[in-house]
């Protein structure tokens, strides 16, 4: 069953609150194990940074995936394909409470990330098939809030969880999340256009090398690199520094300040708004400046006050960052089909896939203030990769 689409505007704000919740639900099991890397070491008898691979692997499915899931959906439908992959994500994530070998763990979770990845590109993809003209772009950005929200809720999702029950529960949990919001989606979403069937989806691959000879897409995809490495980077070693000798707060509180993120999150909606005033190059350079000075500030800051507000700024700046920089790359490659966006998604979420090793190896550099600097240093090579972004047409412009 569908609900039609008859112009009222009731059903295409049903349908975006569909999408954006369906966006955060899915996105949310990237940033799960976060907070259960220590958990995990202790639990396994391994390393922090084997630990840390729970994260990796998901991301690395996940950008794997985002290579050939908009062809495969032009071939087969977007609605299909997305409730295929919400209902492979249930059975998956209910697999991995259900395995105690880590070994399972990690190729259960880069499956999960490959099944994840049926969303992201593919939503957005729908989005502009089916919504009219002046709701698209809305749309888009709640869907990019979805996104950003994800990795707070995710985080303070597991935390809370894992403390007051099993490790197990969560993905036990989030089994039947997914399944209920397959059926949510087979229900409320139409179906889309029709599509072409003799699609090849190898097509897209081939024109990954016009990719690199675009100097703008480069400095933009180093950007992207950086980027979400950075916001799962400051959270671990935020929580690392909130649990050792210097403030001994208990894990189980680590919640409610990542729950604070949240916050900053609020910034995401007004992206487009200021790049229409300005520009969205502009808004980007301003964006990543926010985020460094707050990492740089983290630093000095040696109270839990001081340090949660500054972190929800940190986040302002991320969550101003990734929908103006999704929307340069797609105005950079905007006659190539769709693969710059793609190779975005893919550059963006192998950031992630580090962010657990850079981040133990800040931790190890000598002190949490140095670790902070480190990071900060580390997405200032975004901020100058934004400088050396030439403006000109099609660049910036909105």
């Amino acid at each position: 069953m569908n609900i039609v689409i008859s112009g009222n505007r009731a059903n295409y704000t049903l349908m975006t609150t569909i999408l954006a919740w369906t966006g955060m639900v899915v996105m949310s099991s990237l940033y799960l194990t976060i907070p259960l890397i220590s958990l995990f070491s202790d639990y396994f008898h391994i390393s922090l940074s084997k630990a840390g691979f729970t994260s990796s692997v998901f991301s690395l499915g996940f950008a794997l995936g985002c290579f050939f899931y908009g062809a495969i959906s032009e071939k087969y439908g977007r609605k299909n394909i997305i409730v295929f992959g919400l209902f492979s994500l249930s059975m998956i994530t209910l697999l991995l409470g259900l395995v105690n070998d880590f070994s399972v763990i990690l190729l259960l979770r880069g499956l999960q990330g490959l099944a994840a990845a049926t969303f992201s590109p593919v939503a957005l993809a729908y989005t502009l098939e089916v919504f009219p003209n002046d709701r698209k772009v809305g749309t888009v950005g709640f869907i990019s809030t979805g996104f950003l929200v994800a990795g707070i809720v995710g985080q303070v999702f597991s935390g809370y969880v894992s403390e007051h029950s099993h490790w197990h529960v969560i993905f036990y949990v989030l089994a039947v999340v997914y399944a209920m919001t397959a059926l949510l989606v087979v229900w409320i979403l139409p179906k889309g256009i029709v599509h072409n069937e003799t699609k090849n989806i190898w097509a897209p691959l081939k024109r990954i090398g016009s990719i690199f000879t675009n100097r703008n897409l480069i400095f933009s995809y180093i950007i992207a690199f950086v980027l979400l490495m950075s916001f799962v980077s400051m959270y671990i070693i935020l929580g690392a520094y909130l649990t050792s000798d210097s403030f001994g707060m208990k894990s189980q509180n680590l919640i409610y300040i990542r729950a604070f993120g949240i916050v900053g999150m609020v910034m995401s909606p007004f992206a487009g708004k200021l790049a229409k005033r300005f520009n969205v190059l502009f808004v980007l350079k301003l964006a990543l400046c926010l985020s460094i000075i707050s990492l740089t500030v983290m630093s000095f800051v040696s109270t839990i006050a001081g340090l949660t507000i500054i972190s929800i700024l940190f986040v302002g700046g991320i969550a101003l960052a990734v929908p103006s920089l999704v929307t340069l790359v797609s105005q950079l490659g905007w006659n190539m089909g769709g693969i710059a966006v793609s190779m975005y998604t893919v550059i963006l979420f192998a950031g992630t896939s580090v962010a657990p090793f850079i981040s133990v190896y800040l931790i190890q550099s000598g002190s949490f203030a140095v670790a902070f600097l480190l990071l900060a240093i580390t997405l200032s090579i975004g901020f100058v990769s934004a400088l050396m972004i030439k403006s000109g047409k099609n660049v910036g412009s909105n």
